[in-house]
């Protein structure tokens, strides 16, 4: 009796514990956060870019932040909703509203590459917290930064210097965001997921009908499933990993996505969406994967 109680008891421990949460989170991440790309070009099909996105962390937002107050989880402080809202604009504004407006003139796999850049841009704002770069870790950056230049001159970008614009700029402030969470009071566990949809959706939904952005009166079937699987898996599921994994684990390891996440986007746009790959997109996605191996390796090294 008492064997069957301990397991009962260790079972509930089992299912919160770090060592089986981090990895199940990272592939998560991996494999949803690489096929949102595609997503977001499918629902770009009806949806306008900053509405897109608005009306995405909006749904979810809601229904999470809905949920947990139904669970009796505290509502956040207003310091807590400060920085959520600051971080939530970052990340989820700059940083995946500008994806959708960028995915209007680049390919689904060329955004997820030129995304790639966001470990670079984290290495350097760590600097603000006295976390300078090491001698490799400015190699990697400088391998990194290489790569970029070289994705520029790929047809993937050189056609649309508004999109690669938007992508580094996506890129920098999702670095930033994520750098300066970590040393801000946020709210706990999956609260901080709900209030930054909610606050980033502010955001958006104002700069999209600001803008002159309208929601379709008829959507495609294909586009609105694409808006619903983005809201559930993109946002509920793999956002609330990525910050449980940023919570829990080293940076290096928590943005280690950014070495998956490019060729499972490239690889979901040519078999899904027969999207085109130049040799030097394929070149710069290489070398910017490179770059952000040498920082993570450094990384290790020093932690170990």
């Amino acid at each position: 009796m008492s064997d069957i109680s301990a397991s009962a008891v260790s079972a509930p421990r089992r299912l919160h514990d770090p060592a089986i949460l981090i990895p199940l989170g990272l592939a998560a991440l991996y494999v949803i956060w690489g096929s949102t790309y595609l997503g977001i070009r499918f629902a770009l099909e009806s949806y306008p870019p900053f509405l897109l996105a608005g009306v995405r962390f909006l749904v979810a937002g809601l229904v999470l932040y809905g949920f947990l107050r139904w669970r009796g989880r505290a509502a956040p402080t207003r310091l807590q909703w400060r920085n959520a809202a600051f971080t939530g604009v970052l990340l989820l504004g700059f940083g995946n509203g500008l994806v959708c407006f960028a995915e209007q003139r680049v390919s689904s796999g060329i955004a997820a590459v030129a995304v790639a850049s966001m470990p670079l841009f984290a290495a350097i704002f760590s600097g603000i917290y006295g976390l300078w770069p090491t001698r490799r870790e400015s190699l990697g950056l400088m391998i990194g930064f290489v790569g970029v230049i070289v994705l520029n001159l790929g047809s993937g970008l050189s056609g649309s210097r508004i999109g690669a614009l938007a992508l580094l700029t996506a890129a920098m402030c999702w670095a930033f965001g994520s750098v300066w969470s970590k040393h801000q009071e946020m709210p706990p566990g999956p609260m901080n997921t709900a209030a930054q949809m909610l606050c980033a959706s502010v955001a958006l939904l104002a700069t999209g009908f600001g803008s002159g952005e309208r929601l379709p009166a008829q959507p495609s079937l294909h586009a609105t499933l694409a808006l619903v699987y983005l809201a559930v898996f993109g946002s509920l599921i793999a956002f609330s990993a990525y910050l449980y994994v940023l919570k829990h684990a080293r940076p290096a390891l928590a943005t280690s996505y950014a070495y998956v996440n490019p060729p499972m986007a490239v690889l979901f746009g040519l078999l899904l969406a027969s999207e085109h790959v130049g040799p030097y997109d394929l070149a710069g996605m290489a070398v910017i994967l490179l770059g952000v191996g040498v920082i993570t390796l450094a990384r290790q090294r020093k932690a170990a």
